[in-house]
């Protein structure tokens, strides 16, 4: 038990480094956060500044479910990328910094973050 209490405090350790790197890069743009779980990945886009949240997407929307799909794949973390791209656009958001939140830039991260590319958004 012990080992899995020291990731936690070293993955909370990167989400926290990353973040206070993108706040220097940010100059006013809201944020992509990503998180991801075994089963799903969420995705958020946030206005640091009001402290509101504009635009969230996920696996467990109905949006972004296909039938036999996981939503623990690539193939949904596209879905996801996509999907929170519209809804940012519509939310009038074009350009935002990505939070991978402590995750490596690989896998599904990388799959949501090219869609969300894909679908408009610049970052």
């Amino acid at each position: 038990m012990a080992k899995r209490e020291t990731l936690h405090k070293l993955h909370k350790r990167r989400a926290r480094r990353v973040r206070h790197h993108l706040r220097a890069a940010a100059r006013g743009r809201p944020r992509l956060s990503v998180h991801r779980s075994n089963r799903h990945i969420y995705a958020q886009v946030i206005d640091d500044v009001q402290g509101a949240t504009l635009a969230s997407a996920s696996t467990l929307d109905r949006d972004a479910r296909t039938a036999g799909d996981s939503g623990g794949s690539i193939a949904a973390a596209t879905r996801v990328g996509e999907l929170i791209a519209s809804r940012a656009k519509s939310a009038g958001v074009e350009s935002v910094v990505f939070d991978r939140g402590g995750y490596l830039f690989h896998g599904r991260v990388k799959a949501l973050a090219e869609a969300a590319r894909a679908g408009g958004l610049s970052f």
